[in-house]
């Protein structure tokens, strides 16, 4: 592939007014170089042209003798490549320079961000209309504010049941209780005997 080779042109800051006045023809002379490649933006969509123009290439050596071919193919081929390289900017910079995969993640959140503040700025700076989307928003809240308190959660409840009369357990408990305690004493008496 070819390397592109771009002239720059460095000088001096001078007063144009002052310039013209001394020398006519060295204004035109001096002007810096224009970038006369062909402005694109993204990589990959002049990589799928070459791409479908490789094809073109390819159905012109149709024409050519078998010997020469495959030689002449590939040197059209690259010739033609080394062409659309050389005469391609990508957001100013060279075939070389450019980025490959376009716009990133990042690149595209950053470029959301500023596109919501100008939604922002534009809504704000509206005369007319500022006072029919304000009451369109307080619609829309009211009617959030509504649609959330007729939102009651489903809370299932513990099936708990009581005993009719808890006298009747006490009684039972202090039964076993006291049997318990009476056993437990005379174990200890017939021991210490």
């Amino acid at each position: 592939m070819a390397a592109v080779s771009e002239t720059v042109l460095v000088s001096a800051p001078q007063d144009h007014d002052a310039q013209a006045a001394s020398d006519p023809q060295a204004t035109a002379a001096d002007s810096p170089l224009e970038d006369f490649r062909v402005r694109c933006t993204l990589k990959r969509a002049v990589m799928e042209v070459m791409e479908m123009c490789g094809r073109f290439v390819q159905e012109l050596g149709a024409v050519l003798p078998e010997d020469v071919r495959e030689l002449a193919l590939r040197d059209a081929q690259w010739t033609f490549e080394s062409a659309v390289q050389e005469n391609v900017s990508f957001n100013g910079q060279a075939w070389e320079e450019a980025k490959e995969h376009g716009l990133m993640d990042s690149d595209i959140k950053v470029l959301e961000d500023e596109f919501d503040e100008l939604i922002v700025d534009v809504a704000t700076k509206r005369r007319q209309y500022p006072r029919r989307i304000l009451e369109s928003v307080i619609k829309t809240l009211k009617a959030q504010h509504a649609s959330l308190k007729q939102y009651h959660p489903v809370v299932h409840p513990l099936d708990l049941k009581c005993d009719p009369d808890p006298g009747t357990q006490c009684v039972i408990s202090g039964r076993v209780i006291f049997s318990e305690l009476h056993w437990i004493l005379e174990e200890v008496n017939s021991d210490s005997i």
